[in-house]
C-alpha cells in the first residue's frame, strides 16, 4: 500500500475516536466464569491452523447468528434485546456444543444515511456481541449480503434482499427487478437485473459505494475495539467482509477467476488495510470467494487461485450448500455416507495451498419444504466431512487420510423461527412469520416453544457434538459416529471393525469419537467438547494416557480428567494431559458402556495400542 494512502488511513482512525460512547467498557474484566488458566486468549493463524495463546491447535464449530438480521423487525440486529441475545447464547453452548458464532451485521443499519454511521446500532450490536463473549463464545462478525438490497425490490416482489443501503441504491437508478421464472431465490443473483447491477457497481466503485462500505467497516471495528473490554475482544476471532460476493456481471473478456483477482481480491487488501487502521492488526480477514466456486450445480472457476499466499492475515472463508439435495429433482435419494468428503476435501486442499486454515461458515440443508426430509442424512455427511475426509466405511483401515479438522458454523441460529412478524418489503399486506421469514427459508437448527425456551429442531445428536475444541500438539486424525437420527432409523456410518472386538463391545450402540493426536510442547491439556448425551459419570475413555470410566475432576496432574466450559453454561468438556513432546497420543471417547469391567477396558486399550501403531507407525 502506498505510503500516502496508509498515512490517511490513520488520519480515519483517529478521526473514529468520536464513536466511543460514554460507558464503554474498561480495558480489563474479570475472566469468565469457570475459566481455567489456558482459556481466553486470543487466536492467530499459524502454520495452516487456529492457534490459542497456549500454542493449541483449536477447532471452531458453532452457527450463524442470526437469519434474523437479515430482517427489518429488529432493525438489522440478530436480537430484540440483550436478554434474548443471552438466552440464544446459553442454548446454543449447552444445547447445540457451539464454542464460536459468525455474527451477522447490516451494512443498511450501520450506515443508514451516507457517512453518519448509526452508533446506535453499533452500540446495540456490540451488546449483544458481548452476550456470546460472555457464554465463552468466538465471535467472528459479518457484514452481510444477499441479493445486494432489499430495496431493490417492490412492495409486491416474491422476493427480498439485504446489505445495502437504501441511499446505495437510490444512486444507481437500477431497472425494476425481475427474476423471470426463477424457482429459488438465489436464481436472482445471475437474473434479476437489477441485483446484477448493484453487484457490478459495488465491485467497481461507482458512486463511491465500496469506498463508503470500507469507511463504515473500519467505524465499525474501531467501535467494538473501544467498548469491548480486553477480554472481551480476544474472543473475536476476526471479521468477514462480505457475505458471498459475486460479480453481478463480467467485463468483456473477464471471467470468474480474473474478477476473484482484479477486483475481489483488492477488495480484501483495502478490508485488510482497515482492520489495521481500526486496531485489528492481530486478527485474520476470512475472506470468501467467488460464491459458486464450488458448487455442484452452479459452478464458476474460482477459489482465489491467483491471489499467492494468504498466509497468517487471511483465512479461507467458504460455504457449501448441496445444490442437487436442495433442488429436489438433481438428487433423489438421501445422502449417504462420504458423500461430502470430497467437497470438504477441497475446501482442505485449497487453504493449504493458500497457506493458511479454512473455514466453512455457512452449510446446512431446508427444515421444511419439498426435500426437508433429506435434512438428517445431509447434515450428518457434512458434519462427517468436517470432521475427516475419510468415509465412515473406511475410516478404521485409513485413518491416516483424515486431513485437519475443519471448523464450520452452520446456518443458522434464529431464536424466532416461526414466530416472525416481518413486513416483506416493508409491506403491510405481506407479513412473514413462518420458518426464517425470508424468501420462505426455513433452516433454523433453534425455535422457541410456547413458554419461551430454547428448543432444538433437530436431532440433538447430531448438532451437540463431540469434536477437539482444542488440540495440545497436531491433530492427526478424528471422526466421531453421532449415531443420529433419521426419522426412527438410526444411521451408523462408522461402525467399530470386528477386528477390534473389545472396542466394539466396549462402544456397543452408543456414540464414539476418536482422536488421535501428537503432543506439542505446551502444558496446556487437548480438549474436546462433551454432548449432553455424554454425562460425565457415564463417559468411558480409553487412552494411552489413562483409561477410565466416569472421568474424575480436572487438575493439571490429572491425565484424563472434566470439567465445565468457560462461560457459566453448564456445558462440559473432557481434559487430555500429556507431558511430553513428539508423541503419538489416542483416544476413545463413548458413551455405550455401562460400568465396563477393569478386564474389558484394558482389553480394549490393548487393541487400539496395536491399532494405533499399525495405521500411524
Amino acid at each position: 500500500m502506498p505510503n500516502k494512502r496508509a498515512r490517511l488511513l490513520v488520519v480515519l482512525v483517529v478521526l473514529c475516536g468520536f464513536l466511543t460512547v460514554a460507558g464503554a467498557r474498561p480495558a480489563s474484566a474479570d475472566t469468565l466464569t469457570d475459566s481455567l488458566s489456558f482459556d481466553d486468549t486470543p487466536l492467530t493463524v499459524q502454520n495452516g491452523r487456529f492457534v490459542d495463546g497456549n500454542g493449541r491447535e483449536v477447532v471452531l464449530r458453532g452457527y450463524n447468528v442470526s437469519g434474523e438480521t437479515k430482517l427489518a423487525e429488529n432493525k438489522g440486529l440478530p436480537f430484540a434485546s440483550v436478554a434474548d441475545a443471552r438466552k440464544s447464547a446459553t442454548a446454543l453452548r449447552a444445547l447445540g456444543g457451539g464454542n464460536s458464532v459468525r455474527f451477522l451485521l447490516s451494512w443498511a443499519y450501520a450506515e443508514p444515511v451516507k457517512g453518519q454511521v448509526d452508533t446506535t446500532y453499533l452500540a446495540n450490536a456490540t451488546a449483544q456481541m458481548r452476550a456470546f463473549l460472555d457464554a465463552g463464545i468466538r465471535v467472528y462478525p459479518d457484514f452481510h449480503q444477499d441479493l445486494y438490497s432489499r430495496w431493490l425490490f417492490n412492495s409486491g416482489s416474491w422476493y427480498t434482499g439485504d446489505g445495502a443501503p437504501a441511499w446505495a441504491v437510490a444512486l444507481g437508478n437500477y431497472p425494476a427487478e425481475s427474476c423471470g421464472i426463477c424457482i429459488m431465490w438465489g436464481q436472482n443473483i445471475t437474473q434479476n437485473g437489477a441485483v446484477k447491477a448493484g453487484q457490478y457497481d459495488f465491485w467497481h466503485n461507482r458512486y463511491g459505494l465500496q469506498d463508503s462500505f470500507l469507511a463504515t467497516a473500519q467505524k465499525t471495528m474501531a467501535y467494538l475495539k473501544a467498548n469491548l473490554a480486553t477480554e472481551e475482544f480476544a474472543g473475536v476471532v476476526g471479521f468477514d467482509p462480505y457475505n458471498e460476493p459475486y460479480a453481478g456481471s463480467y467485463d468483456s473478456g473477464q471471467n470468474s477467476r480474473t474478477w476473484e483477482r482484479d477486483l475481489l481480491w483488492p477488495f480484501y487488501v483495502k478490508f485488510r488495510a482497515r482492520m489495521d487502521a481500526a486496531g485489528w492488526t492481530d486478527k485474520p480477514a476470512l475472506v470468501e470467494p467467488n460464491l459458486f466456486w464450488n458448487g455442484n450445480v452452479s459452478k464458476e472457476e474460482g477459489g482465489l487461485l491467483d491471489v499467492g499466499t494468504l498466509g497468517s492475515r487471511y483465512v479461507f472463508n467458504t460455504h457449501f450448500y448441496d445444490q442437487k439435495a436442495i433442488s429436489g429433482i438433481l438428487m433423489w435419494g438421501n445422502a449417504s455416507d462420504g458423500q461430502y468428503v470430497g467437497d470438504f476435501g477441497t475446501v482442505r486442499d485449497r487453504a493449504s495451498a493458500l497457506g493458511t486454515t479454512a473455514v466453512v461458515s455457512e452449510f446446512g440443508h431446508p427444515l421444511n419444504g419439498s426435500t426437508a426430509g433429506k435434512a438428517p442424512t445431509v447434515l450428518k455427511a457434512m458434519y462427517q466431512a468436517l470432521d475427516s475426509r475419510v468415509k465412515g466405511a473406511n475410516w478404521w483401515s485409513t485413518p491416516a487420510g483424515s486431513g485437519p479438522v475443519l471448523s464450520g458454523t452452520q446456518w443458522q441460529w434464529d431464536l424466532y423461527n416461526g414466530r416472525h412478524h416481518e413486513l416483506m418489503n416493508d409491506n403491510p399486506g405481506k407479513v412473514m412469520t413462518s420458518g426464517d421469514a425470508w424468501n420462505d427459508e426455513d433452516l433454523s437448527a433453534v425455535k422457541l416453544d410456547d413458554s419461551g425456551t430454547a428448543v432444538l429442531r433437530q436431532d440433538s445428536r447430531l448438532l451437540d457434538r463431540v469434536y477437539p475444541s482444542a488440540t495440545s500438539g497436531s491433530t492427526v486424525a478424528f471422526t466421531y459416529e453421532d449415531r443420529s437420527r433419521d426419522g426412527s432409523t438410526t444411521l451408523t456410518w462408522n461402525p467399530v471393525p470386528s477386528s477390534l472386538p473389545n472396542v466394539s463391545s466396549l462402544v456397543g450402540s452408543g456414540q464414539y469419537a476418536v482422536l488421535v493426536w501428537r503432543s506439542g510442547s505446551g502444558s496446556a491439556p487437548t480438549e474436546l467438547h462433551l454432548p449432553a448425551s455424554f454425562p460425565t459419570a457415564a463417559t468411558t475413555v480409553v487412552s494411552d494416557l489413562a483409561t477410565v470410566y466416569g472421568p474424575p475432576p480436572y487438575t493439571s496432574s490429572t491425565p484424563v480428567g472434566a470439567a465445565v466450559e468457560p462461560g457459566g453454561t453448564g456445558s462440559r468438556r473432557l481434559l487430555l494431559t500429556d507431558s511430553d513432546s513428539g508423541v503419538l497420543h489416542y483416544a476413545l471417547v463413548t458413551n455405550g458402556a455401562t460400568s465396563p469391567s477393569a478386564s474389558v477396558l484394558s482389553a480394549a486399550k490393548s487393541e487400539l495400542a496395536t491399532w494405533t501403531v499399525q495405521k500411524f507407525g
